[in-house]
């Protein structure tokens, strides 16, 4: 029987309708029957025993209107001066808020350990919203709404016991004013509490979304950024009309700073993952270019370039390309890729119009800028064949002016955008220039190879007596006019003359130069009476020669032959030459070393004849310093000595090719096939048998 109770204990059992004593305390509070609260209020009667408990929770009320709370409280037994039991004290404090405000604390920092372990965002809102459902004394439906980027919108972001349709409904509200309690505190930057849908004019637009969702009351607060950047917002429902509590709303301002953290922390790895996207796309396009660009400059044809060009774009760009060119006022397709080889042949068979007004790449040519389009080309073409559903036409430009063109071709859900647009033009801005270098290669190594042929013996004389064999290879890429040359013509009284020397550099001054000493000596040989004289006259023609023609000194082996019963007399000057070798009949290569200057120098080279007899099979090897010079990777040169074993090598018995072809073999290795750095020339004179 309840005998007595201080105004706090009724507060706390629910107000003035229990506000009653004289009854029995199972009566006054059923609800405590069930909890076993009354049975230990009869232990303690009947043992004298008090009972103390720390945070024991307690139901009060029924229904709806029950709610949680929980006490520390002490069951005292009450004694007579006897010492019998009379009845039992009950001493009680609430600690309701201190148990809410631990478990609120400890679901915070699972959040915040949520947040720092990079947990999902939709993950840590819905957990949130559960949170606060579960903890709040009354039933409260918790909703995340996240902003646009613009910040004029606000989208779904977790919601868990509200219904579907209502989510659905509210997704993409605009953060303005009078747009519900949400859309309000977005647009103002602060909390908006509407204690009454039902009556409040932020609802107008929402008040039937709103009853059918079975809400009545919501307060919202705004989710900021550090910078007051707007993130969100962050509202609490309650079923019926209800105003908040200052605890209400200092837990609407814990739980929006810390959705703004798990938001912010969401906007910064989107960003992080965004910017690594971009970051692996660029370098996906750097890697593609760079190797296209390889591709498309590991060849000196513009034929090979253009072609490489289409396999790049195949499958990276687009699924259909090809490759256009403008020759003698016509268009030609020089090449096409495709998945499929009948694709292909089907692709490469069709050929624009150049002057046509509805052809796509007639256009581009005229105009020198892309064509997009998500169609099919205009004018006749295989596109239903190819199931082709858009293009992109890009000219290759020389010097502003179109000269082909790349057509790219959609099939399928296959679409240019933008960056692929841009990656496709620069790669035909790489392709255009290695094309056009490799054009000019061609034209340039063409010249060369003509200028080449005009200084060098286009067929060899058929010597009486003697076997002739001569070999030349330019240094390089063969783009410059080499400086190494030869000679053989016939003079008027049966004797042959030789030469062969070597300009100084390269290229058209080499050229002149070269020009100028075979002219000199082809000239002045049937006139006058031996080689000294003749060399003697090319000198002066260098040493005459205009600045403008050359400087450069020449080096000369030059001679004359007499066929003669027994063989070849041979009467040579050498004028700053590397010394040519005799080859016996016994294969011994042998020096033959006679004075002379460089020409070019000086007004006198001071030459000195030398006569040689050539028996039947033996040789006289002439060669410039590219032979012996040729190096290998440890820098060393090839020199006289390994030269003379090589020409003492050839086959015996052997011909003026056989004894250059055991030369070269010897040159390639020893220098391991590697590019030389100086032209090369030999002439081989064999005298036969009479």
């Amino acid at each position: 029987m309840l005998e007595t109770a201080n105004a706090a204990f009724f507060t706390a059992i629910g107000g003035p309708e229990r506000t009653r004593t004289g009854v029995p305390i199972g009566q006054l509070l059923p609800e405590l029957v069930e909890q076993g609260f009354i049975a230990l209020l009869d232990r303690v009667y009947r043992t004298g025993t008090p009972h103390t408990a720390r945070e024991a929770r307690v139901l009060l009320g029924a229904g709806e209107d029950a709610r949680e709370t929980f006490f520390d409280f002490t069951y005292e037994p009450r004694v007579d001066v006897g010492g019998n039991v009379m009845g039992v004290r009950v001493i009680g404090v609430e600690t309701t808020q201190v148990k809410h405000a631990q478990r609120l604390t400890a679901e915070h920092r699972v959040l915040l350990e949520q947040i720092a372990r990079q947990a999902p965002l939709p993950d840590v809102l819905d957990g949130m919203a559960r949170a606060i459902e579960d903890l709040a004394p009354e039933e409260v439906l918790v909703s995340v709404l996240l902003a646009d980027a613009d910040g004029q919108h606000l989208r779904h972001g977790a919601a868990p016991s509200l219904p579907d349709f209502y989510n659905e409904a509210i997704d993409g509200i605009a953060a303005g004013e009078g747009v519900g309690s949400c859309g309000t505190a977005a647009h103002r930057r602060q909390s908006v509490i509407v204690t009454d849908i039902g009556t409040d004019p932020f609802w107008d637009d929402f008040r039937e979304l709103a009853d059918k969702a079975g809400v009545a009351a919501c307060w919202s607060t705004p989710i900021l950024a550090r910078d007051g950047v707007l993130l969100g917002t962050f509202a609490m429902y309650h079923r019926r009309p209800r105003a908040p509590q200052e605890t209400d709303l200092a837990l609407a301002r814990v739980f929006a700073d810390t959705a703004a953290l798990a938001i912010e922390r969401h906007h910064a790895e989107q960003a992080a993952k965004t910017a690594k996207a971009r970051e692996d796309a660029a370098r996906d396009d750097l890697t593609f270019l760079l190797e296209a660009s390889t591709a498309l400059t590991s060849d000196l044809d513009a034929v090979q370039v253009l072609t490489r060009l289409t396999t790049s774009c195949v499958p990276k760009l687009t699924p259909l390309c090809a490759v256009d060119i403008i020759e003698g006022g016509r268009v030609r397709r020089i090449a096409a890729a495709a998945p499929t080889k009948t694709q292909q042949d089907l692709l490469a068979s069709h050929i624009p119009v150049y002057d046509a007004d509805d052809d796509a790449v007639a256009r581009v040519l005229a105009s020198g800028t892309s064509e997009v389009a998500r169609r099919t080309p205009t004018g006749p073409g295989p596109w239903h064949d190819l199931g082709v559903t858009g293009y992109l036409c890009i000219p290759l430009l020389d010097r502003g002016r179109a000269f082909a063109t790349l057509t790219l071709l959609s099939t399928g859900e296959h679409t240019f955008d933008g960056h692929t647009v841009a990656l496709a033009e620069e790669l035909a801005r790489r392709a255009a220039s290695a094309a056009r270098n490799a054009r000019q290669y061609t034209h340039r190594a063409a010249l060369a190879r003509d200028l080449q042929a005009g200084l060098l013996l286009p067929d060899l004389p058929h010597v009486p007596g003697t076997e002739v064999a001569t070999y030349y290879h330019p240094a390089g890429e063969g783009l410059d006019i080499g400086g190494d040359f030869y000679d053989v013509f016939p003079l008027d009284d049966g004797r042959w003359a030789f030469l062969l020397g070597d300009v100084c550099g390269r290229g058209a001054i080499a050229a002149t130069t070269t020009a100028l000493v075979r002219h000199t000596a082809r000239a002045v040989a049937p006139l006058l009476p031996g080689p000294a004289d003749v060399v003697t006259a090319v000198n002066k023609a260098l040493t005459n020669r205009p600045d403008s023609h050359g400087t450069g000194f020449v080096t000369l082996v030059y001679g004359q032959l007499t066929p003669t019963p027994t063989g070849l007399d041979i009467e040579l000057v050498r004028a700053g030459h590397t010394p040519p070798l005799h080859l016996d009949v016994h294969h011994h290569a042998q020096v033959v070393n006679t004075p002379g200057a460089l020409l070019g120098i000086t007004a006198d080279p001071h030459v000195t004849p030398h006569h040689l007899h050539l028996r039947p099979r033996e040789s006289l090897v002439l060669y410039t310093d590219g032979i012996t010079e040729a190096r290998r990777r440890d820098g060393e040169l090839f020199g006289d000595h390994r030269l003379a074993h090589a020409v003492a090598g050839a086959p015996i018995r052997s011909g003026p090719q056989d004894v250059i072809n055991a030369v070269i073999h010897d040159v390639h290795a020893f220098t391991a096939g590697d590019e030389i750095d100086d032209d090369q020339a030999m002439l081989v004179l064999t005298a036969t048998q009479p």
